[in-house]
């Protein structure tokens, strides 16, 4: 059964086999976005696996941003889990959003967000979905706390990136927020 989460402006959905040129055409750099591009040549989107069912599993997933106003892709939000214990109970889901250039600054990605942490708590048991953004992302900064993730902690030249080391904020949302 296909995912589809509505917002107010933007819908999540599962991605298909007839996404599979546009997200090859939004891996060039143009799309990515500094904060998004780690010089890593990216192979075509795997047809066959995209045609095998949705793009999402029990360590992870990504989902197509549409803009509800014109039906438009324009991103998609991802997550993987990581673990903070051996126990299943100590996991948490750890989420990433590309939009193109043009859907920035709306608030498209705010809730996008805040759509895919709650699509997460609402399907899954864990207690925790958490974001990181460069320290010099402020405008991710700003979306991540509008859709109600809490500013933790700054992660000291944790990220290689553009030939340096990168510091990372690190936010979060719990279950219980």
């Amino acid at each position: 059964m296909g995912v589809t989460v509505d917002g107010v402006a933007v819908r999540l959905r599962d991605v298909t086999p007839d996404d599979a040129d546009l997200l090859d055409r939004w891996s060039a750099p143009e799309f990515k976005g500094s904060f998004n591009d780690f010089g890593i040549p990216r192979a075509p989107v795997d047809r066959e696996a995209l045609a095998r069912g949705p793009m999402r599993n029990e360590r992870n997933g990504q989902l197509i941003v549409e803009r509800l106003s014109d039906g438009e892709a324009i991103g998609t939000v991802s997550w993987h889990l990581e673990r903070y214990g051996p126990n299943d109970e100590s996991g948490a889901w750890n989420v990433g959003i590309a939009l193109i250039p043009d859907a920035r600054g709306h608030g498209y990605g705010t809730e996008a967000q805040r759509l895919v942490a709650d699509f997460l708590f609402a399907t899954t048991n864990l207690h925790r979905v958490e974001a990181s953004t460069d320290v010099e992302n402020l405008a991710e900064q700003r979306s991540l706390e509008k859709a109600g993730f809490i500013r933790e902690a700054v992660l000291r030249g944790v990220q290689y990136r553009a030939g340096a080391w990168h510091d990372l904020v690190n936010y979060a949302r719990l279950r219980d927020d």
